[in-house]
């Protein structure tokens, strides 16, 4: 271990300003005090040399010099101060885990109070009234709403995602619809009017802002979203594994003891057992939800060796492979296009229905089709018709440029139209893709927004 490490700070002049007034005191005696300072796998000190002097004005009797920007009585500089906010911030770690760091890398033996402490100092230094002036003037209308839990207390956090700024946040003792209610209602009464809230698939927001800003689109986070559909996935993943588990354990019991040479070999001739087809599986689970462009070519033999095993997790990969497709930054339009549709069927009101001649998503001008939507099927002219007897049915044709061809059909004798089975009536590709949507969303009225990004607490 290495020698502790001791940086000597003075402020000792003769004459030091009243901290009140500014009036110059004459110094009456010499103090000294020790304080923990910061350095990586070391022990650091400061010691601070100040001193007291006698007040020659009416604002006291007499006052003390401190050169440091931490209270007087404080064991610790701003250095561990600093690290300790930036554990809790910027690497999300809670408050025992921050402890446990701190005494790892600085040998600091810290207490639950001094964290929250550091909270408290941090957000006395801020110049609150500067800061929301600046952030009504950059709000860019999306607000992120989040908790981040911290032992027993929790800091709700509102955040811009496009300018990258923090609008506000609060510590409070209990994480409940009171609170953040009161917490949205002060972002309220400072000017703030959000036309988009982002959060997670909480319970406690949809309620709380609906009340206060009921004007506000309440959208989810792809994030939390695509996080909710993978652990949806590991659970899958999980049963299989379990199962393939507990055939192993399953039929006769082997004989006592280490098996013979034989044995081993021909247990070897018949590759792995279920056991071990279990083990194999639970190592490499997270590779069912790792995207396709980041796996590896030793994490894709890893792959079909697991879908070698459990046929079943190629169906959960090829999903969790859609999932991450559908929420593409490039699928906001369609998305869009989607939503505006579905707002259509419950309207009655068609799209460009209002003036400027009919607007479209994205561009606010002409509508693009997407190359990732199938264009819908438009009916058949009367000169594409061919002809037919009135007990025929129309024969399905497909277009080929300006020829048409219908496909070979079997020759058979046909049979009278009452006989004939019912056709499933024709689907819009439009009309297909909201219900799909609305399969896979249940049909709740909030929107999908990639707009969420981590942001420091403080800037």
């Amino acid at each position: 271990m290495l020698a502790p490490r001791v940086r000597v700070v003075r402020c000792v002049p003769k004459t030091h300003p009243c901290p009140s007034c500014g009036k110059r005191g004459r110094r009456k005696r010499h103090l000294r005090r020790r304080i923990r300072s910061l350095a990586y796998r070391q022990e650091a000190h400061l010691d601070v040399h100040y001193a007291e002097y006698r007040a020659r004005c009416a604002c006291r009797k007499s006052f003390r010099s401190w050169p440091l920007d931490v209270p007087p009585r404080s064991d610790y500089d701003g250095l561990v101060r600093q690290a300790v906010l930036d554990r809790l911030l910027d690497d999300g770690l809670n408050v025992e885990r921050t402890r446990e760091a701190m005494k790892r890398d600085f040998f600091l033996e810290l207490s639950s109070g001094f964290v929250y402490d550091c909270l408290d100092w941090r957000l006395a230094r801020l110049n609150l009234p500067g800061h929301r002036q600046r952030t009504l003037e950059n709000f860019s209308g999306t607000l992120c709403v989040d908790e981040l839990h911290l032992g027993k207390h929790t800091l709700l956090l509102a955040t811009d995602p496009i300018s990258d700024q923090v609008i506000g946040f609060a510590l409070v003792s209990v994480n409940d619809q009171a609170h953040l209610r009161r917490f949205l209602l002060m972002l309220k009464y400072g000017g703030l009017l959000p036309r988009a809230v982002i959060s997670d698939g909480s319970n406690l927001y949809p309620a709380v802002l609906a009340e206060v800003w009921p004007q506000a689109a309440h959208q989810l986070c792809v994030f939390h979203v695509l996080q909710d559909v993978t652990n949806k996935v590991l659970d899958a993943v999980r049963r299989l594994r379990r199962a393939c588990q507990r055939r192993g354990n399953a039929g006769r019991k082997g004989k006592r003891g280490r098996p013979n040479e034989g044995a081993r070999k021909r247990r070897a001739g018949k590759g792995p057992t279920n056991k071990e087809k279990a083990a194999f599986i639970f190592k490499r689970r997270h590779l069912i939800v790792k995207r396709a462009e980041s796996l590896s070519e030793q994490e894709r033999a890893d792959l079909e060796v697991t879908f070698g095993y459990e046929a079943e997790l190629r169906v959960l990969w090829r999903f969790s492979q859609e999932i991450y497709r559908v929420w593409q930054t490039e699928q906001s339009r369609k998305v869009a296009a989607v939503a505006m549709d579905s707002a259509e069927e419950q309207s009655g009101v068609p799209r460009g229905g209002g003036t400027g001649g009919g607007v479209g998503v994205a561009g606010r001008g002409e509508a693009e089709q997407d190359a990732g939507v199938l264009p819908a099927v438009a009916p058949a002219a009367a000169e594409d018709e061919q002809p037919r007897r009135e007990d025929e049915q129309a024969a399905a044709l497909r277009r080929e440029g300006a020829v048409q061809v219908a496909p070979a059909q079997e020759h058979r004798p046909l049979r009278p139209a009452a006989h004939q089975p019912p056709r499933a009536p024709a689907q819009d590709a439009r009309t297909a893709t909201a219900s799909c949507w609305r399969r896979l969303t249940g049909g709740a009225p909030v929107g999908i927004s990639e707009n969420c990004r981590l942001s420091s607490l403080f800037v």
